[in-house]
């Protein structure tokens, strides 16, 4: 009976052994990109289609996205009804929108898009956010996100 409860107990620690971290290759990584590594219409192209969504809060007018310019989830989910409803928010808090300030440019190597982090300024100075802008390969927005403005570069 000792000998099998001690094979056991063998077995369960052998079986409870740490598991492996696999680290990321190296291509899987987000690196930050020199502004001129990214033509000038790409760069145009990320901020205007921005712009274009804060403009929004100003106008109360959504010119909406076409497949040439966004994804298709980008276009189903920027609604004008969805904005309107973040805007009035943004409104509130901040005040007026009034321009986007290019501050860094990603590539994350995984999904090949190009990140662009813009720094949205308003009325109020206490707004602090962030707007980033995600383009794929075809050079169409594959996300819009705004953030509180945090000055390390994070995924989340």
């Amino acid at each position: 009976m000792r000998k099998i409860i001690i094979i056991l107990s063998i077995v369960l620690l052998v079986g409870c052994k740490s598991k492996t971290v696999v680290t990321e290759p190296e291509e899987a990584k987000i690196v930050k990109l020199l502004f001129s590594e990214v033509s000038e219409s790409q760069k145009n192209k990320a901020y205007e289609l921005g712009k274009r969504v804060l403009m929004t809060c100003n106008t109360s007018k959504f010119k909406p996205f076409n497949e040439s310019e966004a994804t298709a989830s980008v276009i189903k989910n920027t609604t004008e009804e969805r904005l309107t409803k973040t805007c009035t928010r943004f409104r509130q808090y901040y005040g007026t929108f009034i321009d986007l300030q290019l501050v860094e440019i990603y590539k994350d190597n995984f999904d090949k898009s190009t990140i662009y982090r813009y720094k949205a300024q308003y009325s109020k100075k206490v707004a602090n956010k962030e707007l980033r802008v995600s383009m794929n390969q075809e050079n169409k927005v594959s996300s819009i996100k705004s953030l509180d403005w945090a000055t390390p570069f994070s995924m989340k």
